[in-house]
């Protein structure tokens, strides 16, 4: 597929995600094809959580409201508005809302998020 050198994304690929979680991807394996790099904004409503995995990829994670937790193998890392976490390849991590209100944020993965590379239990 070719892309051009400079482009608008204005049109995410939304993707079920269940328990209420949206998933809007703007770059990336699903909306565009890309392997490299994924980009996707998120809101997850209060109680929503993932199940542990273990991704292939890096991930940064940047909150814009709310409150979103990170649990490892080590330690919970609770991020708030503009705070900004990075989980490393091969990092045991589990996403979650535990709290009273939405969490709104963007993940960014690289290379590109995929159900096969997130290595989910």
């Amino acid at each position: 597929m070719t892309h051009p050198k400079v482009s608008k994304l204005n049109q995410p690929r939304a993707i079920p995600a269940g328990q209420g979680k949206i998933i809007e991807e703007y770059v990336g394996q699903t909306s565009n094809g890309l392997r490299s790099l994924s980009v996707a904004h998120m809101v997850a409503p209060p109680g929503w959580g993932e199940p542990w995995q273990q991704p292939e990829f890096h991930e940064v994670t940047i909150v814009l409201r709310g409150q979103l937790s990170i649990e490892s193998d080590h330690n919970v890392i609770v991020l708030g508005p503009g705070e900004i976490a990075l989980a490393q390849p091969g990092a045991r991590v589990r996403y979650s809302n535990p709290f009273d209100e939405e969490s709104e944020y963007w993940a960014i993965c690289s290379p590109a998020f995929s159900i096969a590379g997130a290595g989910r239990d």
